[in-house]
């Protein structure tokens, strides 16, 4: 490890798969060390997973880290959002969580609309219509299945907010991941006493909502991390949040993001109540708003199509007329919960590298469909799309965001930035700066630019005609289950 200039913060991602520490040089931005552990999640009728895991995972991943992560002034932990972390009055776990892409609330979430005055009403009240992804809609499907687990819990929490209170002892999250769960008000930024009372939530149990730039607390004994006692610790945030501070961006920068679930989002001055739900009104970690539009298919479902056709991921081939629509685990975008994966137009002379194509079309045409609303009049149309996530390294998918949105691409050449933007705002606090400036100082989204090509009308018009034809049949799929 080189010397480092400036005092070393840690930043944390725990993410749907595994935990990621980085131990980072708050004054040049350097990644000195860093660490990664995988845990589990169920594949059976939900997706859950033993928040316990992630603690593990994180002291594994820290253990990676050596020396360095002994020497850490500050910590931030950034975590996969929407999950319903319940806790007993020991603080374990009631349960395993309920993570953002079980949709097994798709029922309970449209209940929730319909008795609380419609989708116009809740995306003015909370910044976005809940879907299934969101917390509150697993909390009423949860009381519905599960009340002894209801009972038993003495407070509720995200998936960062729970490693966050093992940290610390106190029961913090960040009006950034509140923003995820459908019961913290945007227009107020405040819990919303009148959702939690309907869906018999007492927000005693809630977490205590930590200012931007405010101290969550200090690391306490017994830990059993190799953090010393007093150590700081700030609020954390959800993983798309972090990584917009992770980027440093300014308002109107398009961000696609390629992982397990795509993303497309920007930060604006101005909050957003779209009644839709297509975008969703999230607050950023900073005090200004993250619109964004998430879809459950991405980089996985595109791996198991290449995997069921024996292909590698970058075995594609142009010249496709048939359409793939990825939805192999329900959607958001569109908002399909329980739809399939759907194949249209296959032909004798389709070849397997084309069926591969189109399952990457199929996933970029539905962020690509967001993210005019997500963007404000204002932004720049020409601006290049900061593309990351795992997926930003591959070249078919590099090619197919090109093709398809037909505008530059600039590539980040830092990694982890979830993990980048929580050490981020872990360094804020000791030298006092926005979170978003610390990020822009150590050049986080420098990174090569792909040029512009002509955008692909054809690719994106064939694809949106058949998934208007074939909406009825994916909500009648909805309807059978």
């Amino acid at each position: 490890m080189s010397a480092a200039e400036g005092p070393l913060v840690v930043g944390v991602d725990t993410s749907t798969q595994s935990t990621k520490a980085l131990v980072v040089d708050a004054a040049t931005g350097q990644v000195v060390a860093s660490g990664q552990a995988p845990h589990t999640v169920s594949s059976g009728a939900g997706r859950e997973s033993d928040p316990r895991q992630w603690w593990d995972a994180l002291s594994e991943a820290l253990s990676q880290c050596g020396e360095a992560a002994r020497e850490a002034a500050a910590v931030s932990v950034g975590g996969q959002q929407h999950g319903l972390v319940t806790l007993d009055a020991h603080g374990e776990p009631v349960r395993p969580a309920l993570l953002w892409n079980d949709v097994r609330s798709a029922p309970q979430a449209r209940r929730l609309i319909d008795e609380l005055g419609g989708a116009k009403t809740w995306a003015e009240r909370t910044g976005s219509v809940p879907s299934a992804s969101f917390t509150v809609t697993k909390w009423a499907w949860l009381a519905e299945h599960e009340p002894d687990a209801v009972r038993a819990a003495k407070a509720v929490r995200l998936p960062h907010d729970y490693l966050t209170e093992r940290l610390t002892g106190e029961g913090t999250t960040d009006r950034g991941d509140a923003s995820g769960t459908g019961w913290w008000a945007s227009g107020t930024e405040a819990y919303d006493e009148e959702i939690l009372a309907r869906v018999g939530l007492d927000p005693a149990l809630l977490p205590r909502v930590v200012r931007p730039g405010e101290v969550a607390g200090t690391v306490r004994d017994g830990h059993g991390l190799p953090f010393s006692k007093g150590t700081l610790v700030a609020a954390g945030t959800g993983d798309n949040a972090a990584a917009a501070l992770g980027l440093g961006l300014h308002p109107g920068v398009p961000v696609m993001s390629l992982g397990t679930s795509g993303t497309v989002y920007a930060v604006s001055r101005h909050r957003t109540a779209d009644p839709t739900g297509t975008v969703a009104g999230f607050a950023d970690a900073r005090g200004d708003w993250l619109p964004l539009a998430c879809t459950l298919n991405c980089t996985l479902a595109v791996d198991r199509v290449a995997a069921l056709l024996g292909l590698d991921r970058e075995a594609v081939e142009p010249g496709t007329q048939a359409t793939l629509l990825p939805f192999l685990d329900g959607e958001r975008t569109p908002n399909l919960p329980h739809s399939s994966g759907l194949l249209y137009g296959l032909r004798h002379d389709t070849t397997a590298g084309q069926l591969l194509q189109a399952a990457y079309d199929g996933a970029v045409h539905s962020l690509l469909g967001a993210l005019d609303l997500v963007l404000d009049a204002d932004a720049d149309p020409a601006a290049p799309l900061l593309l990351i996530g795992g997926g930003a390294r591959g070249a078919s998918w590099q090619q197919t965001v090109r093709r398809l949105s037909g505008r530059p691409v600039q590539i980040p050449e830092a990694r982890e930035l979830v993990a980048l933007g929580a050490a981020a705002q872990a360094a804020g606090l000791l030298t006092g700066e926005d979170a978003a400036a610390v990020a822009r100082r150590w050049n986080t989204a420098a990174g090569p630019v792909l040029d512009a090509v002509e955008r692909d009308e054809a690719t994106l018009d064939r694809i949106t005609g058949v998934l208007s034809d074939a909406a009825p049949l994916l909500e009648r799929n909805a309807d059978s289950r």
